[in-house]
Order: structure tokens, then C-alpha cells, then sequence
């Protein structure tokens, strides 16, 4: 088979689209295009991303960069690849227009979740990095796609949250402007210790932790005469991604606090009771001698 006779074969007309003969070539034509085309744009990806990384930017600018060549690239290829086969792109209105229809009512919330993802990345109300609180899970952000968002659990279970509840419903995002986040440690001691010289103690302890700031400096403060003790209140400031670095700073303050309060014979207070007897008691003694 010579030259002549497969060009002759790679030309016969196959169907016809709009007025327009699609030959066998071109049909053949169509995965190596798509082949290359994919090709071409995981390496431009990459070559991007690589540059990015290299200048430090921001990852969820990278991210979002990402998304968009991607879609840019496939449009591209979709009319390159009309084009080389002679197709026009009219040809495909009404079906196009068919499609999008059924697609709408039948993909509502596909589209919405699409359409949410979108949103994240270019808004930025959640970024990669950022802990969040949904609902009554608690995790990092790792992820954001076009349809869900992956969030790594402090108890390092993957979570796949549909974009659209991120957007829809109330979600603390913990590290949305900095790091910055506020807790306190409580105690309560027995009656009749020195007041201020408890609130000195609670200070000394908090102040031990190299994590927590002094701007703004932790405040200690005398919260009520409870039922059983003294209630003191001790709120500070520490940068922190996660609520284990705040449980761990409240541990070792209460940890500092315990060894103060023995070295200056301050008693933890504990729930009592008083008990008032009107009347006479009387003992009886039941053992048999």
C-alpha cells in the first residue's frame, strides 16, 4: 500500500456535521490532538507552578493560577480541535443549547458547587493553610477544588466539603486575617487567700509560656466569690494554627500554676459542704462484746 492509497483512505468522508464532511483522518486525528494537548498544558502547569514556588507566592494564588490555565486550555484545545477537522463551532449550538437545559435542572447542585469553588479561590474568604470550624469538625485546609474542598481533621481525618455549604452556612474560620487567637485558663482557690497574690501567681505562670504575647499583655481577673472558692480568670493572646497548640499552652499554664500554688501553700479549692445538726445526736454502739 503505497502513499496515495492511504492518504485516499484517511480521506473518505466518514459523517457529516453541519454541511461540513468529517473525514477518517480527521476522527483519527482527534485523540492524538487531545494527547498532545493535555501534554502541553500539565507541562505548562507545572512549569508554572514550579516559577511560582520558586518566587514564594502565595499558594493559593498558585492554586487559583492553576485552575484557570487549566479551563483556558481546554477551551483552546476543544476549538483547535473543531477547527482541524473542520467542524464549526455553530454546528453545535442547539445541542450545546439542549444539553446546558437538561444539565441545569438535572446537575443543580453540581453547578452550584462549581460555581462555589470558583468563588473561594478567587474571593479567598477560606484559603489553603487556614483552620476551620464546620459544623462540629475542626480542621486545615489542604485542598480546594472545583466541586469540594479537603480539609484535614485534627484527628487527621480527610473531610470533603461540598463548596457550596462553605459559602451557604456559618464557618469560623480561625486564621482568616493572622494567627491571632485569644483563650483563658480558670482556677479556683479556698477561702481566705490572699486575692492579689493569687492574680501575681496566675500571671507569673502565664507569662512563663513563650508562647503567649505580652502585646497585648495577659489579663488576670477576679471573677466572682463562687460557692466553694475564689474564681479567677486568667485571658492571653497566642499565635496559633490549630486548637492543639491552644490546649497544650492552657495544660502547661495549669501545670506552672499547680507548682506555684504548692510553693506558696495556696489551696485549690474543691466543692464542700457544711452540715448543721439542731438538736441532740446519739451514738449507738451495735458491736456485740
Amino acid at each position: 500500500m503505497d502513499f496515495t492509497q492511504i492518504k485516499e483512505i484517511l480521506s473518505t468522508k466518514v459523517i457529516t456535521i453541519a454541511e461540513q464532511p468529517v473525514t477518517l483522518g480527521g476522527l483519527l486525528l482527534i485523540p492524538l490532538i487531545i494527547y498532545l494537548g493535555l501534554l502541553l498544558t500539565k507541562w505548562g502547569v507545572r512549569f508554572i507552578t514550579k516559577r511560582l514556588t520558586t518566587k514564594k507566592t502565595d499558594p493559593n494564588i498558585i492554586h487559583l493560577l492553576q485552575r484557570v490555565f487549566y479551563v483556558i486550555a481546554i477551551v483552546i484545545l476543544l476549538i483547535t480541535t473543531l477547527d482541524l477537522i473542520n467542524v464549526p463551532i455553530t454546528a453545535f449550538a442547539f445541542l450545546s443549547g439542549a444539553i446546558a437545559i437538561g444539565f441545569g435542572f438535572g446537575a443543580q447542585n453540581i453547578i452550584n458547587n462549581f460555581i462555589s469553588g470558583w468563588i473561594l479561590m478567587w474571593e479567598r474568604p477560606i484559603k489553603i493553610g487556614d483552620f476551620l470550624e464546620v459544623e462540629n469538625a475542626k480542621g486545615v485546609v489542604e485542598e480546594i477544588n472545583t466541586r469540594s474542598t479537603r480539609i484535614r481533621r485534627v484527628d487527621g481525618v480527610h473531610l470533603l466539603i461540598p463548596n457550596s455549604k462553605l459559602l451557604e452556612n456559618t464557618v469560623v474560620n480561625w486564621t482568616l486575617r493572622d494567627s491571632l487567637v485569644r483563650t483563658s485558663v480558670s482556677v479556683g482557690v479556698a477561702y481566705g487567700t490572699r486575692a492579689r497574690k493569687v492574680a501575681d501567681l496566675i500571671l507569673e505562670a502565664t507569662l512563663a509560656q513563650k508562647e503567649v504575647l505580652t502585646a497585648p499583655m495577659p489579663v488576670v481577673v477576679f471573677e466572682d466569690f463562687g460557692d466553694n472558692s475564689l474564681v479567677f480568670y486568667v485571658n492571653f493572646w497566642i499565635n496559633s494554627t490549630g486548637e492543639t497548640a491552644l490546649r497544650v499552652t492552657r495544660s502547661n499554664i495549669r501545670f506552672r500554676l499547680e507548682e506555684l500554688f504548692e510553693e506558696n501553700n495556696i489551696v485549690v479549692a474543691f466543692p464542700q459542704r457544711d452540715v448543721h445538726l439542731d438538736g441532740t445526736l446519739t451514738l449507738l454502739n451495735n458491736d456485740k462484746k
